[in-house]
């Protein structure tokens, strides 16, 4: 059993959203596909897989030094003790041959869309959804009923664009969301506060609404921004300054008082490590964000766990960025927290197919084999396309 080609798509994501620090006009994902020798109704199995929302296509890291080590690699070299499965944490090492340690920028999540795809083609291999294979590699049983969603949104729309911050939240209240997180420090304090409270009037109350500045804020703003928001008793504050500033996030935590929520910008378990022990996180209190697809895969993030949870963090504290298919399947798999969707931005991968259906705040992935991208009709196009 071998992997006979991987191929690579950029793909751009729709919509000309903005958060306080970039446009994603322009943004794009890489999509993978790895073709296996294993047969089906007369197609090879095929593994799928992206690098997450939020960052750019990764598809020159991936073709000049990825996929050709992958390619060489000796195929047992690349199989479980078993035989019958890929094993990602050896595809990984295969990939990140001759890489020097840190630097965990951009081929975090090229590597993240080459690792995660082994999971989808494993899980197709055996026939089932991607959360059973990743619970079963994890030595857990997989989430029994739908787990939190919320929906990401709240961004800064173009002047014309006749949206307003309340009617998007209602639109997403219609589809079965309960929790919402919102954009600010794109505006001045004030009108972001006028913002705040439009969302509050959709999400009925503090603890159904999050923020998030995107690591915008310096020390001072990051503080006045704090001082306006703590009476409102939100969910979480989220990426409040820098994401390296872990000074800056332990102060503002001590002044704030109440949750806070970052991690999707860290990429490794050393970088998790960095945070617990700088940041100021605080078991049973804060939240964890860091996103598979863009932190070399599920194997690193299971070494992420394991270092939140050897401080003293629960993994109901982690919920990950990304808002799409996969990152649920990783939440049900390894019983986290909750997940993240984008029902309204970030298409073709934002949001999730029509089988994990949204109710009462809650959802479950369907029972499609592998991540059930496929399913997805947005993407589906594009799936197409790569394998044409």
């Amino acid at each position: 059993m071998r992997i006979i080609e991987v191929r690579e798509l950029a793909v751009p994501l729709e919509g000309g959203v903005a958060n306080a620090v970039v446009s994603f006009a322009d943004h794009t994902v890489s999509l993978v596909a790895l073709i296996s020798d294993v047969m089906r109704q007369g197609r090879p199995v095929v593994g799928i897989a992206f690098n997450s929302i939020g960052r750019f296509a990764q598809g020159g890291i991936l073709r000049d030094r990825m996929i050709p080590r992958l390619l060489d690699a000796p195929p047992d070299s690349l199989l479980d003790s078993s035989g019958e499965r890929f094993d990602p944490a050896n595809v990984l090492a295969a990939i990140l041959r001759n890489e020097k340690p840190g630097g965990h920028g951009d081929r975090a999540g090229a590597a993240a869309a080459i690792e995660q795809a082994v999971w989808d083609l494993n899980a197709k291999l055996a026939d089932e959804p991607a959360y059973v294979t990743i619970a079963r590699a994890a030595g857990r049983a997989p989430a029994g009923e739908p787990v939190e969603v919320y929906t990401g949104g709240g961004y800064y729309y173009a002047p014309g664009s006749g949206q307003t911050l309340e009617q998007e939240f209602q639109r997403y209240r219609d589809m079965g969301f309960l929790r919402f997180k919102m954009k600010i420090g794109g505006a001045p304090l004030a009108q972001d506060m006028k913002r705040v409270e439009e969302a509050l009037r959709v999400a009925g109350g503090g603890q159904q609404l999050m923020v998030d500045a995107n690591g915008r804020f310096d020390r001072l703003t990051a503080l006045a921004y704090a001082r306006e928001l703590q009476p409102l008793d939100l969910r979480w504050f989220e990426e409040i300054g820098d994401p390296l500033d872990y000074q800056l996030n332990a102060e503002v935590i001590e002044a704030y008082g109440r949750p806070v929520a970052t991690g999707e910008n860290l990429f490794s378990a050393i970088d998790t490590m960095n945070l617990v022990r700088f940041g100021g996180m605080r078991p049973g209190r804060d939240f964890f964000q860091m996103d598979p697809g863009l932190s070399y895969g599920i194997t690193e993030y299971l070494r992420i766990l394991q270092t939140l949870e050897a401080h003293g963090f629960d993994r109901h504290q982690a919920i990950p960025h990304g808002g799409h298919l996969i990152n649920l399947h990783v939440v049900v798999g390894l019983g986290l927290g909750g997940c993240e969707a984008y029902p309204g931005v970030f298409q073709p991968f934002g949001g999730y197919s029509p089988q994990a259906e949204i109710r009462n705040g809650r959802v479950w992935p369907g029972d499609a084999a592998g991540f059930g991208l496929e399913e997805k009709s947005e993407l589906a196009p594009w799936i197409q396309r790569l394998l044409a």
